[in-house]
């Protein structure tokens, strides 16, 4: 089986010149774990939530928050991102993801076209998921015999 039978689709990207606060905005909106960053419709880094939490202060939204808090907010995505991201093509195989991911120690794959736009996304969940399923009888079929 293949990474596009499991990517997520239509991927939400950000620009680098975008904010730290629009970050946390789609983040809080739609409950994502991973944005791809582009520069002229190309990936060019990853925002992990683990990335814009270490780059918060935890006294936003707190009564002891201070302008300096907020300040944190105002930073730019180029700041924080994961530059030089690991991504694989979409007809990877997905144990060979999965070995990316852990060879890599990274939690998130991009899936790229030729031209280095991002058409989706895999987690390791997604990738451990596909791997503990029994494969799909039309699956099967396309095994090479």
């Amino acid at each position: 089986m293949t990474v596009d039978k499991i990517m997520m689709s239509d991927p939400v990207t950000v620009r680098m010149d975008d904010s730290v606060r629009h970050v946390k905005k789609l983040f809080d909106e739609h409950g994502f774990h991973h944005l791809m960053v582009t520069e002229h419709h190309k990936l060019v880094g990853v925002i992990s939530d683990r990335d814009l939490l270490r780059n918060l202060s935890p006294f936003i939204g707190r009564p002891s928050e201070h302008k300096r808090d907020l300040a944190m907010l105002d930073r730019r995505v180029h700041q924080i991102m994961t530059r030089k991201p690991v991504f694989v093509m979409a007809d990877a195989r997905i144990d060979d993801a999965a070995a990316i991911v852990l060879e890599d120690n990274v939690s998130c794959l991009p899936v790229v076209n030729a031209a280095s736009h991002p058409i989706g996304l895999v987690t390791w969940k997604d990738l451990l998921r596909a791997l503990l399923e029994p494969p799909d009888e039309s699956e099967a079929d396309d095994t090479p015999t």
